[in-house]
């Protein structure tokens, strides 16, 4: 993956920095890229020139310049990826909760979609995943791996498990189109999924993979979806960069 080049900010934004005002540098500071940002100046994608190098031709201090960056990345204009530095945001992809895959979400949010499939093999059902498919535990099921990307910038890191039926599925399939595109070209019709959304830290690895620093938070989703028969056909747990996607939820009173 290539990595884009850094964005040296222009000067001009910066002339009219109140050094002795009664406003904090940083919240000017924060203030004039955010700007930039909102406008398109710097436009999704764009890779911010390091804090040590913008503080050195502001006049600024390191921590000033860093916390500046921290207020932008806490709005979700602006995301830290390990080995690119500071980049604007993509665009949030916000899913409705409702039964579609997140490579249909990204193409209905005209982003491309791309797979890297970290496994593919046939594993032995251990007692939750032979529970949620409804199948004897020690049964073979396919076991899938995959980081989910949105126009090359990391999304998602997905773990699947089907039952053995579908073991045949070739890794040309995941990574051309998405699972349940891939299920529904085998007949499969989905009906009814059980859902469960929480949050926990990043893993080391998943870290490394979704680009993000060491312990950041990730929004999580399991799910068990099951077919117009009523039968399980599939069990995935997937987890998702939260400055990257969201969840949507319309509540209505009874």
């Amino acid at each position: 993956m290539s990595v884009p080049d850094e964005n040296t900010l222009p000067m001009g934004m910066f002339m009219d920095l109140q050094r002795s005002g009664p406003i904090p540098l940083y919240f000017q500071v924060s203030q004039r890229i955010e700007k930039a940002i909102l406008s398109g100046e710097l436009p999704a994608g764009s890779r911010l020139e390091n804090e040590v190098a913008l503080g050195q031709r502001l006049g600024l201090s390191r921590p000033t310049v860093r916390r500046a960056i921290q207020e932008i990345v806490d709005k979700g204009l602006l995301v830290r990826r390990r080995g690119i530095g500071t980049q604007v945001v993509h665009g949030q992809v916000t899913r409705k909760v409702e039964l579609t895959s997140l490579y249909d979400d990204l193409t209905n949010t005209h982003k491309v979609p791309s797979t890297h499939l970290l496994a593919l093999e046939t594993r032995v059902a251990d007692a939750k995943t032979a529970e949620r498919l409804s199948v004897d535990e020690g049964s073979p099921t396919l076991y899938i791996r995959r980081v989910r990307l949105a126009d090359d910038v990391p999304v998602a890191v997905m773990e699947n498990w089907l039952p053995t039926e579908f073991i045949g599925i070739e890794s040309n399939d995941l990574v051309e189109h998405g699972l349940y595109q891939v299920l529904r070209s085998r007949g499969v019709t989905m009906r009814v999924a059980r859902q469960h959304i929480g949050a926990r830290k990043s893993t080391n690895e998943e870290s490394v993979l979704l680009e993000i620093e060491k312990n950041a938070a990730l929004l999580t989703m399991d799910r068990t979806a099951f077919d117009s028969s009523g039968r399980a056909v599939e069990f995935g747990q997937h987890c998702y960069r939260p400055d990257l996607y969201s969840f949507e939820v319309t509540l209505v009173e009874k």
